[in-house]
């Protein structure tokens, strides 16, 4: 019957039926044909222990084809310009809409990045500096510390038709704000030479101290040593003053060593050139304790730290210059940016102003813009890329939140939440992979994966509200109300690292004594000082192994194996027992498969469309020389070898023909990290954050030290993992070391022997330590924030 006129129709709107997410047959990673509805609108959290597929499925899967379709929209030309996606392994993807992803990947640790140049504040302060600053030195420019003033002048050449060719004379200026001695890293670095060679002795005896330089017979020391520019049978503190010159910086000089044409050049750009070049944390650790030791980095003393040219620190609004207003704490500056009120450039300010107050809102009020971005913490970094949504008016996108709550206290994980809901209250669907059981709890949609990690996981074992998931059997299920119990008894400690006058960032002349032979918790709000006391105090000389927040790097062609120094004793063993060189069982050296360069795939380049990455035809996958998989160690070669699971490879390496107990060492410290599942040839650019983290630790544990340092090794965690990770830290204590941990978690604050907490506040509101003592006295005082969390989660 046809409706009457003016009457409005009550059947729904085609448009209004759009209202999941359908996922169906995803294969992305790990992941076994996942389908799934998500609700937009609403805020889903994905849980599941680390690695079981939650990464896979919200940021490759959703995100990855959300982002592809995005940029299917631009022209072909302006594709070319922009990062190739590959379309993710899934059958459907339905009710796809834009997608914003905050990740928890730290900010770039380029030393000229910082928290200024990341948000668009520093930029806006150079234009208000240019167009207020007095005395006027130049445009926006002239107050930025990565632009260098050039100069230039010549003759160029115009062309206005054959007959009008003509050169004229042209000069260019540019004026910047970077300081000339230290380039504008506000660091100069310094190389100790004491830890490069002993001068008591000749090169021919040996004189270098560089990792893999020992040996006469080395190509490198015999390039020095045959150079002729300094006598090899010398010692090297007699050398005169030309033959130093040589050594140390000698230009680039084309020689014979044995009839072979090389290149000489002096220590110090070749250090500069085979190590530092590269990232510490790809390198092996005996390689990064190397590096560690030999560079010293200074503060310029030129422009003191501030990184800009004495032309920049001199152009001032209201006494203040661009380098004092960016290391005023950002809640400071935006009093001070409130202040100002000069109608010509009010847009500006009120663009600055709300960026400032997103800082203080979001909780990094206590940060300055002149904070290098390397130094962010990863929960840190992630709140400083929401600062540019908080204020937007896009509604129905798709944001999607990596762990948002890392590295918050549990004073401060309510204000994430209040964040994560006004997000979803303007309209936006909010995904969240997360693990806090404060978080889970916000949640009006759950979807748990499992049942286990790796190749156990990758389906979905619950959908539904968190009071369903409570009462469901599923590993999350049962552990979210697990609470951790106080000791009864804590340990004695064996002596104490003593820190006196800390004055490191925010710290405010902090005397405190670390108990030894103990688990040691340090807490405390964001921002009140915690790594720099523990990372920033700790005396110079104590046998310290720490193990930060740093994310790993590695390619395609690193994996665990290779990351943890496993494949080293593994090489050499099959080496030994088939008679022939280490190198052949390396896919990156001598036994790589000559087609695909022992990548065990061919990539095809198509230009703006996603590359192509077919297995190799020769090696099937397998990345080495047909030849070097007939030599075998205990049965296997070794591309079976590296298909094995941590804890198959720890039994394999363990006894009988293939016995190496080099390996089976490393194997049994990834075994306690909880990463028996992991393959020992699997990508390291396909592990998750958590599993990441936890690789680290298992290496660094290999390190010789008596205390170790652990930032927040809970990241990433599953509330079923963090029970086996206290297992592992009272390990650690009970075979002889002292361990300090920097943590929030309420369950390893519960298990410490020792707690250390700082504040009361963050920035210059902190930088005490507010409670010294055991987690029980904490309780019972419920003196600081910290003791009232604890209290109430342990029900005190």
């Amino acid at each position: 019957m046809a409706t009457r006129k003016g009457a409005r129709s009550t059947a729904p709107h085609g448009a209004d039926s759009h209202d999941v997410i359908r996922v169906h047959g995803a294969r992305e990673n790990n992941l076994k044909d996942v389908s799934i509805e998500i609700p937009k609108r609403r805020l889903t959290v994905f849980t599941g222990v680390s690695g079981s597929g939650k990464s896979s499925l919200v940021f490759n899967t959703i995100a990855a084809e959300s982002q592809r379709l995005i940029n299917e929209t631009y022209s072909t030309f302006v594709q070319g310009f922009m990062p190739t996606l590959a379309r993710p392994e899934v059958d459907v993807l339905d009710g796809l809409t834009t997608v914003i992803t905050v990740d928890q990947q730290r900010m770039g640790a380029d030393p000229r990045s910082t928290v200024g140049t990341a948000t668009d504040a520093h930029a806006m302060l150079r234009i208000l500096f240019s167009r207020l600053g007095k005395p006027h030195i130049g445009p926006p420019s002239a107050y930025s510390f990565n632009t260098a003033s050039v100069r230039a002048s010549g003759g160029i050449t115009v062309e206005r038709g054959a007959a009008r060719t003509k050169t004229v004379k042209a000069t260019f200026q540019r004026t910047g704000g970077m300081c000339t001695r230290c380039e504008g890293r506000g660091k100069v670095s310094d190389i100790d030479l004491t830890q490069l060679y002993d001068d008591s002795k000749s090169l021919a005896e040996g004189a270098f101290t560089i990792p893999g330089w020992k040996s006469d017979s080395q190509w490198t020391v015999q390039l020095y040593a045959q150079s002729g520019f300094v006598d090899p049978d010398k010692p090297i503190r007699r050398y005169t003053k030309k033959e130093m010159q040589a050594f140390l910086y000698g230009e680039p000089t084309k020689i014979k060593v044995n009839g072979i044409n090389l290149t000489y050049e002096g220590l110090i750009p070749k250090i500069q050139k085979s190590f530092l070049s590269k990232d510490k944390e790809s390198m092996q650790p005996h390689i990064r304790a190397f590096v560690e030791r030999a560079v010293t980095f200074t503060v310029c003393p030129e422009c003191d730290g501030t990184r800009l040219s004495e032309g920049a620190r001199s152009s001032k609004i209201k006494r203040i210059s661009i380098a004092d207003a960016c290391a005023m704490e950002i809640r400071d500056l935006a009093e001070w940016v409130r202040g100002l009120k000069e109608p010509s450039v009010a847009p500006l300010l009120a663009s600055l102003q709300r960026t400032l107050d997103s800082f203080v809102e979001i909780g990094l009020g206590y940060l300055s813009l002149d904070r290098p971005a390397g130094t962010l913490s990863g929960g840190e970094a992630q709140r400083v890329k929401m600062i540019r949504h908080l204020g937007s008016s896009l509604t129905d996108v798709t944001y999607v939140f990596d762990e948002p709550t890392i590295g918050l206290h549990p004073h401060d994980i309510q204000r994430m939440n209040d964040l994560l809901l006004r997000l979803r209250d303007k309209g936006n669907t909010v995904l969240v992979v997360e693990h806090k059981p404060e978080a889970i709890a916000i949640a009006d949609h759950v979807v748990d994966l499992g049942p286990g990690a790796g190749t156990a996981g990758g389906t979905v074992c619950f959908e539904g509200t968190v009071e369903e998931l409570r009462a469901g059997d599923t590993i999350t299920g049962r552990h979210l109300d697990d609470r951790a119990a106080l000791k009864e008894s804590v340990r004695t400690p064996s002596g104490t690292l003593e820190i006196r006058g800390a004055t490191a960032n925010n710290l405010r002349d902090v005397d405190v004594d670390i108990p030894l032979g103990a688990l040691v918790v340090v807490t405390g709000v964001a921002g009140s000082g915690k790594s720099s006391l523990v990372h920033g105090s700790i005396p110079a000389g104590e046998p310290v192994v720490s193990v930060d927040q740093t994310p790993i790097r590695g390619s395609r062609r690193s994996n665990p194996a290779t990351y943890t120094g496993l494949l080293d004793p593994i090489r050499k063993a099959f080496a030994k027992v088939n008679g022939v060189k280490p190198a052949l069982f390396s896919a990156n050296s001598e036994g790589a498969c000559p087609t695909c360069n022992g990548a065990g795939v061919i990539y095809t380049d198509l230009a703006m469309m996603a590359g192509v990455a077919t297995p190799c035809e020769d090696c099937e996958g397998k990345r080495f020389q047909a030849e070097v998989l007939e030599y075998h160690l205990g049965g296997r070669d070794i591309s079976e070898v590296l298909a094995m699971s941590v804890t198959e490879a720890e039994e394999f390496f363990g006894s009988g023909e293939a016995a190496t107990p080099a390996a089976h060492k490393i194997l049994e410290r990834l075994t306690d990290v909880g990463l028996g599942y992991l393959t020992l040839g699997q990508p390291l650019t396909t592990l998750s954050g958590g599993e990441r983290q936890r690789l680290k630790l298992a290496t660094h544990m290999g390190d010789k030290g008596g205390v170790y340092v652990l930032d927040e090794p809970t990241t990433g965690l599953h509330l079923a993992d963090v029970e086996q990770l206290l297992g592992l830290l009272d390990r650690l204590v009970d075979s002889g070391k002292s361990v300090i941990v920097i943590e929030h978690h309420q369950a390893v604050m519960a298990h410490a022997d020792w707690i250390i907490d700082l504040g009361p506040g963050a920035g210059h509101d902190g930088g005490k330590v507010v409670f010294e003592g055991t987690p029980a006295k904490l309780v019972a005082d419920r003196s600081t924030l910290t003791g009232e969390h604890l209290a109430a989660y342990v029900g005190a």
